[in-house]
């Protein structure tokens, strides 16, 4: 049992101190650990601002605030300006329905918020489409090959192929994610447990032609990379340019000043980490992790990172141009697809964490959850239950901060896009957090503000005019796929499985507001399935296969 004060508290950070297990029987989470759980949800409380920074709320309905009423005014995003007064309301104040989404600032009793305000529903492919019947394609980038690329797949050709894509037709071709990772260290790789979901990964920015007697990596025989050889081969081409680029003080250098002042303390932030963490992972491989840096160095906002910046100031500014040119090739890319006809284009993807040792939990960390990860109870599977090793944003740090992390992930994804998937969708509403030092069992559910954060989805949608897929595959909350579907957001439907023992469900059963696919990145290929290649893998792992998948194959 948990005293009353612990579970107020508790309750109102969001986390959930019963939980129903695969068994439908429900647990209570340990008192030690909803304390672990709740102390990053409450630091920086006391230092919080008097009120929100943002508030959401829907287009042609009356906002409700949790402030006294009193008179306002309110200045929309096209520059036009009105004023009123609040009626009170239960909890607070209401403000007359807004018409135009957006966001929006008003100012009352003394404050200035920013009113996001979001439309119905995002755009959907049917928008896109103008209702018409499209198809596309997924492509892990690092997979795909063109002469000279070093054996990595880039941004180049990805140029090339959704020019080929959409000769053919193609509306839209779905990428793995292009988080940024981390330059020092070309073996963390795992584009699922990035270092920055807000910046790129440099890796598949084109290098472009290797200087004469340098040989670019290749493939073995048996189709297998050495990436640390091809990173550190790009990185030297990178180095090269960049040093050009300066030396010929062109249009180039220009562009990348503009880029570099329009992306402002974020990129910064990035740029500063990646050149400690090369300091510090360089010196002494131990010290990969931030948590472990000299105290002045592991606050971003610190005299000392700030001196350690201007003494390295070349590094900085070279890390900055990484950003710069992946995120001009992405940009071609997107320019690429839709001048061949696309209606859609790249589908971005988002990762459902970051590394807790990474750019956003050392940079934002007011808005992560310091010293949690997440992952997933106890089940059939996994009966000590799931610790990703990754983290993500705090619902608590993302209020206080007005969803600042949050927009920034997700317009960094639809900046060069024409959609993005979000990973794990079932996030947007809650995630099993473990307390660090605990086991994956050790953990509690903590809720997100799912209202806020699918108003702010709606706003970008429209705001981009670009496509949201949810990965809402494996056991979800009654109504939680209609409730994304009411928001606009598509599903992925599966082909394996949408069946039964009697066979596979027509098509036309299947729910049109959602993305019918024949597999995903974690699934067998259709070939594979076929041959049944997943079956003869298990095997080989020592995990049981019957008779009957076997038949279900031919």
């Amino acid at each position: 049992m948990h005293d009353a004060e612990l579970l107020s508290r508790a309750a109102s950070a969001g986390i959930e101190t019963r939980w129903q297990a695969f068994d439908r029987v429900w647990r209570d989470v340990d008192t030690e650990v909803v304390r672990e759980v709740l102390q990053p949800l409450e630091a920086g409380r006391d230092t919080a601002t008097d009120g929100p920074l943002m508030v959401t709320g829907d287009v042609d309905v009356p906002v409700l605030l949790e402030q006294a009423g009193g008179r306002f005014e309110l200045r929309l995003d096209d520059g036009s300006v009105s004023s009123g007064v609040a009626e009170p309301a239960s909890g607070g104040c209401m403000i007359p329905a807004v018409g135009r989404p957006g966001y929006h600032t008003l100012e009352i009793g003394g404050q200035v918020v920013t009113l996001a305000i979001a439309p119905a529903r995002c755009w959907t492919v049917a928008d896109a489409t103008q209702g018409a019947r499209s198809w596309g394609l997924a492509v892990q980038l690092y997979a795909l090959r063109r002469s000279g690329d070093g054996g990595i797949g880039d941004f180049t050709a990805l140029e090339r192929l959704v020019g080929a894509a959409g000769s053919i037709g193609c509306d839209a071709l779905a990428i793995s994610p292009i988080h940024a990772q981390f330059a020092a260290d070309a073996g963390h790789i795992s584009p699922y447990s990035p270092s920055s979901r807000s910046m790129w990964n440099g890796l598949y920015a084109d290098p472009g032609a290797m200087v004469a007697g340098e040989t670019p990596p290749q493939p073995s025989s048996d189709g297998l990379l050495d990436w640390r050889h091809a990173w550190t081969t790009r990185l030297r081409a990178f180095r090269r340019d960049f040093a050009s680029m300066h030396a010929e003080a062109g249009g180039q250098l220009a562009s990348f000043h503009a880029f570099r002042g329009a992306h402002g303390t974020a990129l910064e932030n990035h740029a500063v980490f990646e050149t400690l963490h090369a300091h510090y992972f360089t010196a002494k491989p131990s010290d990969w992790d931030w948590h472990g840096w000299a105290a002045g160095h592991r606050d971003p906002d610190s005299a000392e990172v700030a001196g350690f910046a201007r003494e390295h100031a070349s590094e900085v500014s070279f890390h900055a141009y990484l950003q710069f040119r992946a995120d001009e090739g992405l940009r071609l890319a997107q320019a690429a697809a839709r001048a061949a006809g696309m209606r859609v284009g790249l589908i971005s993807d988002i990762a459902i964490g970051v590394s807790p040792g990474g750019s956003d939990a050392w940079g934002r960390q007011t808005e992560m959850l310091e010293g949690l990860t997440i992952g997933a109870p106890p089940d059939l599977l996994n009966t000590s239950g799931q610790d990703w090793g990754v983290t993500t944003f705090s619902p608590t740090g993302l209020v206080r901060n007005g969803y600042r992390t949050f927009l920034d992930m997700l317009r960094t994804a639809l900046r060069h896009a024409g959609g993005v998937r979000l990973d794990h969708v079932m996030g947007l509403a809650r995630l099993w957090v473990v307390p660090r030092g605990r086991s994956g069992a050790e953990g509690a559910y903590l809720r997100f503000p799912l209202d806020d954060i699918l108003r702010l989805v709606r706003l970008e949608s429209w705001r981009h005019q670009a496509i949201v897929l949810g990965e809402d595959l494996g056991t979800l909350p009654d109504g939680f796929q209609e409730r994304l579907r009411s928001n606009g957001l598509s599903g992925m439907r599966v082909l394996w499985f949408q069946r039964d023992a009697a066979g596979f469900f027509p098509p036309r059963s299947w729910p049109k507001a959602d993305v019918a696919m024949t597999s995903t990145h974690d699934l067998p290929t259709v070939a594979g399935w076929w041959a049944g290649r997943d079956l003869d893998w298990r095997g080989r792992l020592g995990q049981t296969v019957t008779a009957t998948e076997r038949e279900t194959r031919r």
